[in-house]
């Protein structure tokens, strides 16, 4: 059969089946090992990961929020201006003026960019690539972290970090940096950058920079200037053209090469801006060197702005200082203080206000930080009569009533230490004399004699109404003479009673502060009470007016210029003063040795101290442009003037040496001076004519034909205000090294070495 099947049964042949056999699962080593492998790196990196988290998480625990970051506090210079605002010094710790971006060069701006970060306006804070490149060097080279810093990273590090090199502090500059990039736009913090960052010599920030070196503001800066200051970002000390110029030069030109590279000049201009001749400045910058009143500043300083503000504030917070100071007129007191002959101080003020114009504490401050105008506690001498004087006048003392000026002697007290003889320092004595001829020609023994005779408490009281607050204020007989111990300041401010119808005005150095952001934080005013009745301040100024027309202080005496004032002599010529006014001004001079040794024989405070005075009050009545003449008591001030005998104290007739005069009213003499002309009945039947004053010393010295007609009126002394053999300076209230040794303290306790 053709088509019979092949097999027996038919069908198609199927294909032969075999037993299924399993595959037998491997696994290579190799397999297991990259397994393992992967496992330890995710292990590892999970390890590394949560030491990343927890590394972070710790070292963020000390850095600065969020709140933070968004309000920096740079350090900006805090400023005083004296009263016409010319700048008189900068406190700072870091002396810069920020500025905003478009007020700075741009040739200043992409300097920085090319010697610092180029890549600042793509980047956002940081460049990985760079830091692990520095991080792989660091570790080979030790653990010591570099550069690769963006700007971000030095803003960040500039105002919130330490310098320190560590690995730590690298990390807390990135995340401060990622937060700074959140929260400002590059501009801003390009700003921020060039107004914080140091560019040597004091300088931070680009305005102080550049006045610092070029003499010029930021925005004025040209290539060159420019490419010289960025170059100094890197290291400020190697690079600084004054001291490292081939250093700086060669800086220069790598910022010149970067500008060329990236576009931002061409050939032409680099090379011309590495040939120009630059000339460069030097503006002070350290805070000792930037001060033109240092002896007015350090007062301010430690008696007012730091206990009240803080270190921080003042050093740092851009204050904005206002001051009573006249910068014009406290360089003139700096040169009448150098005049002296020996250490001294001057201290100006305004008459109504009490302003402090002129405050000057020694002849050089770098060499000796004691402030001889406020903590220099001397003998005032004779200078001291006048508060004396008006203690009188208060009791009804009148300058036409005598006393008399002879020697005398007051005995020891029950027995207790030696007799006192107070002495005229001429060794001559005058015997019955005017209270005005007394304080006229300084004689001592009056003085004593009117202290004697109405006890020394009125005039401990006069003293302190008057504004002389020294604890060193003796209360005995010895206070007539100036045996106290006073500050130039408080006698300056007890003159000033004379000078203003009888007010003592405190002393007002600072008119206003604000904060940097012009906000006003206080203002101050004039403060004032009635230390006198206005009668005796102007019978006082009118006594004291004749001490520079006749007396002790003709050296004073200012052409076409009305004044009054006083000398003032301590005993072996070792203090001497000159303390007075003119219309609307009062300057005290004080001249002496630190060590209270004499200053030599004539060191009189006419002579030593009066012509200092002249020179200074001079040019301050000129500069001031205050009146010639003393304005009329006015109205309600219940004196008139007239002219009195010298010699007598009744009114002057034609032949009198008369002196013009306020006294209060209905306690002036009415007779005319019969000693020259004037009628003797009238001056016996006169009811306000002078009185002669004696004490119980006197007893013996009565003249057999006084100079007046009244009966002497005598006053017994107390034993107790009888001083034992005065010594003052036994014990020095105000030694100059140590008051040095607790400047450098005070230094220390604010932190501002």
């Amino acid at each position: 059969m053709k088509n019979a099947p092949r097999y027996q049964y038919g069908g198609t042949p199927r294909p032969p089946v075999f037993p299924r056999k399993k595959k037998k699962k491997r696994r290579s080593v190799l397999s297991l090992v990259l397994l393992a492998f992967l496992l330890v790196v995710l292990l590892a990196i999970g390890v590394v990961s949560a030491g990343v988290a927890w590394y972070v998480v710790k070292i963020s625990a000390d850095l600065p929020t969020m709140v933070d970051v968004a309000n920096p506090k740079s350090s900006v210079a805090s400023v005083l201006y004296d009263r016409n605002n010319k700048v008189i010094a900068r406190l700072f710790i870091e002396n810069r003026t920020p500025l905003q971006l478009h007020q700075i060069s741009p040739w200043l701006v992409k300097a920085v960019l090319a010697a610092e970060d180029s890549a600042f306006y793509q980047h956002r804070g940081i460049r990985i690539g760079s830091i692990l490149r520095a991080l792989w060097i660091d570790l080979v080279e030790g653990g010591k972290i570099q550069g690769a810093s963006t700007i971000t990273q030095q803003l960040a590090r500039n105002l919130f970090l330490s310098h320190e090199k560590s690995i730590a502090r690298k990390a807390k500059e990135i995340i401060i940096a990622m937060r700074m990039e959140k929260l400002y736009s590059k501009d801003k913090l390009l700003e921020l950058y060039l107004n914080t960052i140091n560019f040597g010599r004091g300088a931070w920030g680009a305005e102080t920079a550049a006045r610092t070196y070029f003499g010029k503001s930021a925005a004025d800066l040209d290539i060159a200037q420019a490419s010289i200051l960025a170059g100094l970002i890197a290291n400020p000390g190697r690079y600084n053209p004054l001291s490292n110029h081939n250093n700086a030069k060669a800086r220069q030109n790598y910022v010149l090469s970067r500008m060329e590279t990236l576009g931002w000049i061409d050939a032409n201009q680099r090379q011309q801006a590495y040939d120009e001749k630059l000339e460069f400045r030097k503006l002070a910058n350290r805070i000792e060197e930037f001060n033109r009143a240092p002896y007015f500043v350090s007062h301010l300083l430690f008696n007012d702005l730091l206990p009240k503000y803080g270190k921080e504030t003042v050093y740092s917070g851009g204050l904005k200082i206002y001051t009573t100071l006249d910068l014009d007129l406290q360089i003139k007191a700096q040169e009448a203080v150098k005049s002296l002959k020996a250490m001294g101080a001057l201290v100006c003020m305004t008459t109504e206000t009490g302003e402090v114009l002129a405050l000057v504490g020694g002849k050089d401050f770098k060499e000796s930080k004691f402030n001889r105008a406020t903590q220099a506690y001397r003998q005032p001498g004779s200078s001291f009569k006048p508060i004396v004087y008006a203690a009188a006048l208060e009791e009804d003392i009148m300058p036409s009533d005598h006393f008399m000026d002879a020697p005398i002697t007051f005995a020891n007290r029950g027995g207790r230490g030696r007799s006192w003889s107070p002495k005229n320092s001429s060794g001559k004595y005058a015997g019955e004399v005017t209270l005005q001829k007394a304080l006229a020609s300084s004689y001592n023994t009056v003085a004593v004699r009117v202290a004697a005779y109405m006890g020394t408490d009125p005039i401990v009281a006069m003293a302190r109404n008057m504004g002389i607050d020294s604890k060193y204020l003796p209360n005995d007989l010895s206070i007539a003479l100036g045996a106290a111990s006073v500050t130039p300041l408080e006698m300056t401010v007890a003159f000033n009673c004379f000078n203003n119808g009888g007010k003592r005005v405190v002393p007002l150095m600072i008119r206003e502060i604000r904060a940097h952001n012009d906000e006003l934080l206080e203002s101050r005013e004039p403060q004032a009470l009635q230390a006198m009745r206005p009668e005796t301040a102007y019978t006082l100024r009118s006594m004291m007016m004749d001490v520079i027309r006749s007396g002790t202080g003709t050296r004073a005496a200012i052409p076409k210029v009305e004044a009054f004032g006083k000398t003032g002599t301590s005993n072996d010529f070792i203090d001497a003063w000159f303390v007075g006014g003119t219309p609307g001004l009062t300057t005290a001079v004080y001249v002496g040795k630190d060590d209270h040794t004499s200053m030599g024989r004539g060191s009189v405070g006419g002579v030593a101290a009066a012509p200092a005075w002249k020179a200074f009050m001079s040019y301050a009545v000129e500069k001031q442009k205050t009146p010639a003449k003393f304005e009329p008591a006015p109205g309600w001030v219940e004196v008139e003037k007239l002219s009195v005998c010298r010699t007598t104290g009744y009114r002057a007739s034609s032949g009198c040496p008369g002196v013009p005069l306020y006294m209060p009213l209905n306690k002036a003499p009415s007779a005319r001076c019969p000693l020259h002309g004037g009628d003797y009945a009238a001056a016996d039947e006169d009811p306000t004519g002078p009185r002669l004053f004696l004490i119980e010393q006197d007893g013996d010295l009565v003249p057999e034909e006084p100079a007046v007609a009244a009966p002497p009126q005598t006053a017994p002394v107390k034993p107790e205000i009888i001083p034992e053999a005065p010594n003052p300076y036994q014990r020095d209230p105000s030694p100059a090294d140590e008051i040095e040794e607790r400047y450098q303290k005070l230094l220390k306790e604010y932190g501002i070495e």
